[in-house]
């Protein structure tokens, strides 16, 4: 049970699952048919009922969840595997910044974000950010930043807590830095951010959008029980570089 369930009276649980036992139609023979022929008809009704809620258990788990479910998820053992494609799979995190406006207080943001069009990501999280929102002034005074995702929204955690540890849950610990908007690398980081979020592209011109990247220099990552997983950044970077080369 989560936060949006509702609790009900036994009479009305009842009066539920009555309504909803009963929600097919109910077949009957017209009056003066044979024997037989009813026999036939009453056995069709029941076979069609039985197939139509076998379909509806199956797909019963896709239609509660709301969430789509992510394929290709790596080895828990492989850190670095496992925080790219952690990397890869989400558009959205939690960006948190020194705060210049309560005194130095942490201060946590969600954020859009991506690391590269879809299978080319480069494992560095870009970000499309204004200094019209306190994240990006906190960037220009102090770019001290962490950014957390979860695997929680991808749908293949199941029905598990997302505090659980078998649910993975990655940190990225750096400094949060202004990309140079005539750099090649702000280029390619546009083309990620668009066409991730295309509708970025149609943001007020006047908000004066700049694209950010975070520096990792820390990384913490728990996809299994037993602590957090030891990676680098080196390793997580280069993760896949070795395959190409081959």
């Amino acid at each position: 049970m989560n936060g949006h369930d509702v609790i009900i009276g036994k009479s009305s649980l009842q009066s539920e699952r009555t309504r909803c036992r009963y929600s097919f139609p109910i077949i009957t023979s017209p009056p003066g048919r044979s024997e037989p022929v009813r026999r036939m008809e009453s056995k069709s009704a029941a076979v069609s009922s039985s197939v139509l809620l076998l379909l509806l258990l199956l797909l019963a788990p896709a239609a509660t969840s709301g969430r789509p479910l992510a394929a290709g998820k790596p080895d828990p053992d492989d850190a670095a595997a496992t925080a790219r494609w952690l990397v890869a799979q989400n558009s959205w995190g939690v960006l948190s910044t020194i705060s210049s406006d309560l005194g130095g207080s942490p201060f946590g943001n969600v954020v859009s974000f991506s690391d590269g069009e879809p299978g080319e990501g480069c494992g560095i999280p870009y970000f499309y950010l204004t200094t019209l929102d306190p994240t990006a002034r906190d960037a220009l005074t102090d770019g001290r930043s962490s950014f957390t995702l979860s695997e929680f929204p991808l749908g293949s955690c199941g029905k598990i807590d997302p505090e659980n540890p078998t649910c993975a849950k990655l940190t990225l610990t750096g400094k949060l830095k202004l990309v140079d908007s005539q750099s090649s690398e702000a280029e390619f980081a546009r083309d990620a951010l668009f066409a991730k979020h295309r509708e970025m592209n149609d943001w007020p011109k006047n908000h004066n959008f700049q694209i950010f990247k975070l520096e990792i220099e820390d990384i913490f990552l728990i996809d299994w029980f037993g602590g957090p997983k030891p990676l680098s950044p080196a390793q997580y970077l280069n993760h896949g570089k070795e395959l190409s080369v081959i």
